[in-house]
């Protein structure tokens, strides 16, 4: 079991686009396809649509490739917790490197699109969910929220996962991250055009997050988590109320996970962290983990209270 910065978890989100119009280009499954290829040692990559099996995660050079609710949007993530920076930084750039190489070899050449938000995407008639496999939950989303709108399909972000060993460190990390999370949105928006229009905001990404899931507001609550500072009062507070809310709409339960919660910063009891959901991803991936960095060794130093106290802090 990990303690307070042990380690991290860092996830990016990118959109496939067409290399000729930049349209959205809806081939992740294609995507995780060849990379599973080049796992298995085998180098030559395939134009063919229709493999028999598609798989939903590869892992290459430390970094996990997955897919994501849309099928243009393609996700890499540490494949394990790490301490090391400099060498995730690396493992990122060649993650997006390599997906660029496979991308520009597809029917129609494709490759992946920086920053959170496509500045001309239609999701009206853009937007395909992920058709493979187990994807019940895709599903059951679409069916009670509609995910034909900018806040399911066109809202790349980076998420940060940190660990917590216990119910008082819980609870030190999750004031800390409270207090950081506006400064994180104002550090890394990244999102300041839809619709081939300049947006009233900055990071535009997160006004679409907060709105779309509105049917049910326990489930997004105010972006920003209600001050509870252990795991119980968490359960009770904010995994209940939003278990109950969308009881009636899901009868199957396919959607009582603690990830169906949307806050900005959501606690993952299954592995014992808190995962940071408000930062827009940049042009890059090393921006990206200068931002995770920089991010990280705040909260670090928030939770040793070199600034004020903890309890400062949960007031």
């Amino acid at each position: 079991m990990l303690h307070l910065f042990e380690a991290f978890g860092i996830e990016l989100e990118y959109m496939i686009v067409s290399k000729n119009t930049l349209r959205a280009a809806p081939i992740a499954d294609w995507l995780l396809k060849q990379a599973e290829k080049l796992n298995k040692k085998n180098d030559k990559i395939h134009t063919t649509s229709q493999p028999i099996d598609w798989p939903s995660e590869v892992t290459l050079n430390r970094i996990g490739w997955s897919n994501e609710l849309a099928l243009h949007v393609i996700e890499f993530k540490t494949a394990k917790p790490t301490k090391n920076f400099t060498q995730a930084s690396q493992d990122f750039n060649q993650a997006v490197q390599t997906a660029n190489q496979i991308l520009s070899m597809a029917s129609q050449p494709a490759a992946l699109l920086g920053t959170s938000a496509h500045p001309f995407f239609d999701p009206e008639t853009e937007m395909r969910l992920w058709p493979h496999g187990s994807n019940e939950i895709y599903k059951a989303y679409h069916r009670i929220f509609d995910c034909r709108g900018h806040g399911w399909s066109n809202l790349q972000s980076m998420h940060i996962n940190l660990p917590f060993a216990n119910d008082e460190e819980f609870g030190r990390l999750h004031a800390a991250i409270r207090v950081v999370l506006p400064l994180l949105s104002a550090l890394c928006s990244s999102s300041p055009m839809f619709e081939s229009r300049i947006a009233p905001y900055l990071d535009t990404r997160l006004h679409y997050y907060r709105n779309n899931q509105s049917i049910i507001p326990s489930i997004t609550g105010f972006i920003i988590p209600e001050p509870v500072f252990s795991i119980s009062e968490y359960v009770d507070r904010i995994l209940y109320p939003m278990y109950r809310d969308i009881a009636p709409f899901d009868p199957d339960q396919t959607l009582q996970g603690e990830w169906l919660n949307s806050r900005g910063a959501i606690a993952r009891f299954d592995r014992m962290a808190i995962e940071i959901r408000t930062m827009d991803i940049q042009e890059c991936s090393a921006m990206d983990l200068a931002t995770a960095g920089f991010s990280i060794l705040l909260l670090q130093s928030l939770c040793n209270e070199e600034f004020c106290s903890i309890l400062k802090l949960q007031s």
